[in-house]
């Protein structure tokens, strides 16, 4: 029978050292660390899209929009994860650092290997953060985007983009526009 392997707990500064610098992108959850995997190209093509279309409209702004490779801490540090896209408004949160925390929009392009994990933990940590308004999720094999919003009460609500809607997404002083049309823009999807 085999021994059941002890995991080591990693405090987040060894994980902090240990991530800055290195070359392989990892994620943090309450003291394990989790490889991330490579992206396909209709991942790429729709983590682009959507950061092109957000970039766009905040030029000029003291909103961000950040693309993977910036870290998202949640719960004083318990997780850091890499959200596909990232747009955050909040001109002191933590400027020049290795990771912010107070995100407007996150979007998650979804894979069958992580979709549940978006769905779920993501999904209840990032509702938590005081700042997030939306949560995109994307499918990148077909056309699907979910969302979820939270309204005047400070509820979470979920819809599905349609075609033809525009998703009118405001953060700070800034409200932003989003379409299926944007998003999957130039990958091969008929959209009518």
């Amino acid at each position: 029978m085999s021994q059941p392997q002890t995991q080591h707990y990693t405090t987040e500064a060894e994980y902090l050292a240990f991530e800055n610098d290195g070359e392989i992108r990892h994620e943090y959850v309450d003291g394990q660390i989790y490889a991330m995997a490579g992206a396909g190209d209709r991942h790429n093509r729709a983590t682009g899209n959507v950061f092109f279309h957000l970039r766009r409209q905040t030029r000029h702004t003291h909103c961000v929009t950040y693309q993977s490779d910036m870290k998202l801490r949640l719960d004083s540090g318990r997780y850091f994860y890499y959200p596909d896209v990232m747009l955050c408004c909040d001109p002191q949160d933590n400027v020049g650092g290795y990771f912010r925390e107070q995100p407007c929009v996150i979007v998650e392009v979804s894979s069958p290997s992580t979709s549940s994990i978006d769905r779920r933990e993501k999904l209840l940590n990032y509702q938590r953060i005081p700042s997030l308004r939306y949560y995109l999720l994307i499918s990148p094999e077909h056309v699907q985007v979910d969302y979820y919003q939270r309204n005047a009460n400070n509820q979470w609500e979920k819809a599905a983009l349609d075609t033809g809607e525009v998703l009118a997404i405001r953060c700070g002083d800034s409200t932003l526009q989003l379409t299926l049309e944007d998003i999957y823009e130039d990958m091969g999807f008929f959209l009518q």
